[in-house]
Parts: C-alpha cells; sequence; structure tokens
C-alpha cells in the first residue's frame, strides 16, 4: 500500500509530580449528589451573574463582548433548527448542517442567560430537542472524530446552559451526546484509529479530551471526567500535556508539539487546551497550573510568536503511519510561518484566568487578547475553522484583577531548559495589594478573585482569520495531515 493510500484510509494528523489538581469545593456552581457542580463547564452561575450585571450596567469591554453576540444570525431567536439523522465529516460531508446549530443553541443560550429573554432559551431548547431527537449517527473518514470532538463538546455546553429549563429533555441529549459523540472520542484516545499513536498531533487528542470531559459533566459521570483528566496528564498521544508541550525554554516559554508545522493548528490547539482547562477548573481540577504551570509557558510561546517575535526552537521528528501498514517520518526544524498570526477567539479566557484570577504575569497572552478584543464566536470567523471555538470570550470571561498577597507562593512561571537550568522569570502581577490571594500550586482559594477594576479596553470590531478559514487539515503531500 502506498503512503498516500494508507492516509487516505488513516485520515491526516492535525498537529503529532505536579502540583496538586484537586481544591476545595467552589462556592459557585450548584454541586450535584455524585458531586460535579453545575453549571460547571465554560460557565458557572457566578459567570453569568457576572455578565448580566456589566451588560445591564454598559461596562466595558462587556457592552462590546456583547454587542459582537447580539450582532450574530446564530444568537437570533429566530433560529430554526435542521436536524439530521446522520452526519458525514471526510468522504463527502454535512456536517456545516450541524455546527452551526449547534452554535446558535449556544449563542441562544448565552444571550437568555444575559438578557433573561426567554425567547433565546426556547430557541436554544428547540435546537437541542430536535437534534436529540434524530441525530443517530456520525460518519465518515478519520475526520469523523474531529467532528466528535468539537462539536460534541460544544454541544455538551449548550445543553449544560439549558439544564432544568422547561421542556428541554436532558435525558435523551444525554443519550445522543454519549453515542454518537462521546463513544467515538473515547475510542480515538484508546487507539488512535489504528495508527501509530504519535501519528495524531496533539489538536487531535485535545478535542476528543474536550469532548469526553464535558460529557463527563453533563452526565454527572466521574468516570468520565477522571478518563478526560487522566489522559491530559497521563496520555500516550500528543494532546497529553507533557507531549503537548514537550521542551521547557528560556524565558517562561514551553514549545507546543506543532509549531513547527504551521500556526492554525497551535492556535486551535490553544483554544480547545484553554476550554478544557476552564471546564476542568469549574469542577475544582486546576489543569490550567498542572506540572508547574505547563500550559502557560505553552501558551506564551504560541503567543510570542504569533505576535511576530522570535522564539527558540528545538527540532522535533514526526513519526507517523499505522503498525503493519506503513510508516515514515518528518523532521522539523524550525517554528512555521505558515498561518502566522492566525486569529481566533480563544484567548480571553487564558488572560483572565492567568493574569486576573491568578494574578500571574502572562505578557504575550495578553498582548494577544487585547488584539483580538472583543472576541466573536462561530460565524464571525468564516466557515469551516471558525466554528472550531464557540468564542465570545470579552464578554464570558473578562472579571475583575484577584488580590494578591505579599509574598503569595504561586506556581513559578521560571523556565527550566532541556538541559536543567533555571531562569526564574514568573512573578505575581500585583505583588504588593493585599487581600485574597490567587491560587498557588496547593490547590486552596480555586476560585478567588478578589475585587478590583477591570482593565479598559478599546472595542474595535472582529476581526476575521486570515483568508476566511483556517483549515483543520492540511492536504498537501508534503505536510500529511
Amino acid at each position: 500500500m502506498t503512503a498516500a493510500a494508507a492516509l487516505a484510509g488513516l485520515g491526516t494528523a492535525v498537529g503529532g509530580a505536579a502540583p496538586a489538581d484537586a481544591a476545595p469545593a467552589l462556592s459557585s456552581p450548584a454541586r450535584a449528589s455524585g458531586g460535579l457542580a453545575h453549571p460547571g463547564m465554560l460557565h458557572t452561575q457566578a459567570d453569568f451573574d457576572r455578565m448580566k450585571t456589566e451588560v445591564k450596567a454598559g461596562t466595558a469591554p462587556y457592552k462590546a463582548g456583547y454587542a459582537v453576540l447580539a450582532a450574530n444570525p446564530h444568537a437570533q431567536s429566530t433560529w430554526k433548527p435542521n436536524p439530521l439523522a446522520r452526519v458525514v465529516r471526510g468522504g463527502g460531508t454535512n456536517v456545516g448542517t450541524l455546527y452551526h446549530d449547534v452554535h446558535a443553541a449556544y449563542q441562544n443560550a448565552l444571550r437568555w442567560k444575559v438578557t433573561g429573554v426567554s425567547a433565546h432559551a426556547d430557541a436554544a431548547r428547540d435546537i437541542l430537542n430536535a437534534w436529540s431527537a434524530k441525530l443517530t449517527a456520525l460518519d465518515g473518514n478519520a475526520d469523523r472524530f474531529i467532528a466528535a470532538g468539537l462539536h460534541g463538546y460544544q454541544f455538551a455546553n449548550a445543553a449544560e446552559i439549558m439544564r432544568g429549563y422547561p421542556g428541554f429533555d436532558l435525558a435523551r441529549f444525554r443519550t445522543m451526546l454519549v453515542d454518537v459523540f462521546y463513544r467515538q472520542s473515547s475510542d480515538f484516545l484508546a487507539h488512535h484509529n489504528g495508527a501509530y499513536v504519535t501519528n495524531y498531533w496533539g489538536s487531535w487528542d485535545l478535542l476528543s479530551v474536550a469532548c469526553v470531559l464535558a460529557t463527563g459533566i453533563l452526565c454527572d459521570d466521574r468516570d468520565k471526567v477522571d478518563e478526560a483528566v487522566t489522559y491530559f496528564k497521563s496520555g500516550k498521544g500528543n494532546g497529553s500535556v507533557k507531549n503537548l508541550i514537550p521542551h521547557i525554554l528560556p524565558g517562561g516559554l514551553g514549545q507546543w508539539v506543532e509549531v513547527g508545522r504551521d500556526q492554525g493548528h497551535p492556535t486551535l490547539g490553544v483554544g480547545l487546551a484553554g476550554a478544557i482547562a476552564e471546564m476542568a477548573w469549574n469542577q475544582g481540577i486546576d489543569l490550567y497550573g498542572y506540572d508547574d504551570n505547563r500550559l502557560l509557558k505553552g501558551f506564551e510561546y504560541v503567543a510570542k510568536w504569533n505576535l511576530g517575535h522570535d522564539v527558540p526552537y528545538i527540532p522535533q521528528t514526526w513519526n507517523y503511519g499505522a503498525p503493519g501498514v506503513w510508516s515514515g517520518s518528518r523532521t522539523l526544524t524550525a517554528a512555521s510561518a505558515d498561518s502566522r498570526g492566525a486569529r481566533r477567539p480563544i484567548w480571553e479566557s487564558i488572560y483572565n484566568h492567568y493574569v486576573n484570577r491568578r494574578g500571574l504575569n502572562a505578557p504575550y497572552v495578553s498582548e494577544y487578547a487585547r488584539k483580538v478584543r472583543p472576541e466573536g464566536g462561530g460565524g464571525n470567523y468564516g466557515e469551516g475553522g471558525g466554528f472550531d471555538q464557540l468564542g465570545f470570550g470579552t464578554l464570558a470571561f473578562t472579571r475583575p484583577k484577584a488580590i494578591v498577597s505579599p509574598g503569595t507562593p504561586v506556581p513559578s512561571q521560571g523556565a527550566t531548559t532541556d538541559s536543567g537550568t533555571t531562569t526564574a522569570t514568573g512573578r505575581p502581577a500585583n505583588p504588593t495589594s493585599g487581600g485574597t490571594r490567587a491560587q498557588g500550586d496547593r490547590g486552596d482559594d480555586l476560585a478567588a478573585t478578589g475585587a478590583g477594576a477591570v482593565a479598559a479596553v478599546a472595542a474595535t470590531g472582529v476581526l476575521a482569520i486570515a483568508g476566511g478559514v483556517i483549515a483543520l487539515r492540511r492536504r498537501g503531500a508534503s505536510d500529511r495531515g
């Protein structure tokens, strides 16, 4: 079998001792009897209360963030669902029908929480119910795993917002989510479509982890939550955090596994990792700070390169193929300029966690967040890759700065190089103020945000991804997967 033929069967690849992570019960989300918190995915009730209050008051940047949401065609209460029994991605596709409705459900649900207008809740409920009543299969080539992961975790987030709303059939939606989306994502993490575990880059693993985690939360299934968290920490594939960020470099930077490939995929991965970390955080699990803030170092690396700055790069070999079928390798020797400067609505949640919630420095993440503010969502960034993330982070994740006590221990942002040299670079962003401290590396004060001014921002309109679409896959023979 030729390499090209083997790839056609396998699909192509997206990409190639820790601090305590469990924290005391959160004060915001209501906890189910199984110990999971609701609402407790990307947003908690405290988040919704903050959005509603600040939008009503016309506070910047919430006002601009909500304006982008309200203007999106998917966020209109007149949206009508178009459910399918069978969705296909790869080898023929109708997946756009699914993701347009997924984003319409999420955006209407979010508008309802901010405005209290029941027409938006009715629209979101009707979309969710229509799909759970009809969808039974998600097919295609290996790209079906992409659809399962991305749109499974997104759909689950819409359903989590609508939990308890009159007429929403949560039980039926849970069944659909498990049977159609979760099973494929879980199988991918276990078997990687029969390929070598290194064949698929980090983004494939991350979108699958996101779906497994969101399914566990929606279904009050602690085993599924543990499955996702365990894979993120110690899985064999490129989306496990130490494989996702294999090299810690000077200057508080962590080399992202796909940066040598292009920039569409690393920024996709940043958005997925941020979503996973936020969902876990709202369940009392700190993946943001896991392994001495490894994610932050990776986020800073991707942001720095895509903002136009130089970054160090350690050559990386990608091994691809499938046992008994074919195999090969390719060595990446420098950070790629392909799609450099990619714009996705992914930075606000990351910035607001590290800088405002935890009081840490994240200079390049902060700069990127300013650059794309106010963030839009599906429908604001073109077709295809423009629906890879739910977005609207300026509205949803802006929060007051945490008050950090002098001398508060925080996870180090120092960088240990591969040779073992440590460079201390990180400090609390506000080390002289008193009051509530941001969480350190011991799992305490998980949701402490304190009180303080929200940084003023300029609302300058939503910027489109270059070219309208960032493809989730590259099909050229020189960059398989």
